[in-house]
């Protein structure tokens, strides 16, 4: 696979954890994905084997890792471990753009 373009009718709908989410371009190292949260989403601890760096588009979040907090809004951003425990809170609905590394095998 040489590049990847997925126009936005192309985008794949899913739910993970409750939460629906796009899965957009997918290469052989990374996979982007759209996050959908509603403000009744709550994301529990959990961790997997791929580093995710998150970009948020709109809303109010906070992510919880490392036995900290952080309050995250439009135009923010973080990168999480891979294997690192991490929980996000929805306070505001909105969308993050996530980026994870290798891909995720369960969000295919």
């Amino acid at each position: 696979m040489k590049h990847v373009v997925v126009k936005s009718a192309q985008a794949q709908p899913r739910e993970y954890m409750g939460v629906r989410f796009e899965l957009l371009a997918t290469g052989s190292r990374s996979m982007v994905t759209k996050m959908l949260f509603e403000t009744k989403n709550k994301v529990p601890v959990h961790r997997h084997p791929n580093e995710q760096s998150s970009y948020v588009i709109s809303g109010r979040y906070q992510l919880k890792v490392d036995g900290q907090t952080y309050e995250l809004a439009a135009g923010d951003s973080y990168s999480v471990q891979a294997d690192t425990d991490h929980a996000i809170d929805v306070s505001e609905a909105g969308q993050t753009i996530d980026v994870f590394a290798p891909p995720r095998e369960d969000f295919r």
